[in-house]
């Protein structure tokens, strides 16, 4: 007589994409089993889609792809256009600029460099998946990435979240601290989905230029600073595989 198998149990977060944005996003991806991109949501100004800050010999710079925008902001995140390719190149060399002497530079700053060129379609989601899955390959995660667009999503902010969840056939929920203001965790209790918060806290400090320490820059200053040994300032070494 066969043994009865547990449930499998699946985690997933749902977030909108940012442009090179701090360890701790990529945290977040490495501690689920698939990131689903919740980009089908209206483009904000000022805020973390399209820009992203390094550290500079002039202190901190914000890092920020130019893009088009309708009337007051009205366009989806998934329908917002960048302005030029131009960009890229100056991105690039602002880094190369500025952590060219890191002792990660060596080893990364060409797989940057090719991220950079490669970073060719107009369309700021693109773009930002580009880098999101380059820079998981980096830092040795392998947590697939996933679309909304290839979910029905129902209106209602928290019933969106729980659809797509139910379709992806997660059992649990990852979301950041932040969306404590507004999910509503009754309704994952009656959906039968555990809900959990990301924990930020406790990150250790390593070697880093410029001045006093910073935690909330691009993971682009870990990865080079550190170079291979960037996992070890994360809270997660890798996406946890049961191939491992």
């Amino acid at each position: 007589m066969s043994t009865p198998q547990a449930p499998t149990s699946k985690t997933i977060a749902i977030t909108q994409s940012n442009y090179i944005p701090w360890k701790g996003y990529f945290d977040l991806i490495a501690a689920v089993d698939e990131l689903v991109i919740y980009d089908a949501m209206q483009f904000t100004r000022r805020d973390w889609r399209n820009r992203n800050k390094i550290k500079t010999q002039q202190g901190l710079q914000w890092l920020t792809i130019p893009v088009e925008t309708k009337g007051l902001y009205f366009q989806r995140i998934d329908e917002t256009q960048i302005q030029s390719l131009e960009w890229a190149n100056q991105h690039w060399e602002r880094i190369r600029h500025s952590y060219g002497k890191s002792p990660g530079f060596a080893l990364q700053g060409s797989k940057l460099e090719e991220l950079y060129r490669t970073a060719t379609s107009n369309l700021l989601t693109e773009v930002n998946r580009h880098f999101l899955e380059g820079l998981c390959k980096m830092l040795g995660i392998r947590t697939p990435l996933r679309d909304c667009r290839e979910y029905e999503m129902p209106e209602g902010q928290t019933e969106r979240l729980i659809a797509i969840c139910k379709q992806a056939g997660a059992t649990d929920y990852l979301s950041g601290p932040a969306a404590r203001d507004y999910i509503d965790a009754t309704l994952f209790e009656q959906a039968g989905i555990a809900l959990h918060y990301m924990d930020y806290s406790g990150y250790l400090e390593y070697p880093q230029l410029h001045g006093a320490f910073d935690h909330a820059v691009s993971v682009v200053d870990l990865i080079l600073a550190t170079g291979p040994d960037a996992p070890k300032f994360m809270k997660f070494t890798h996406h946890p595989n049961p191939d491992d």
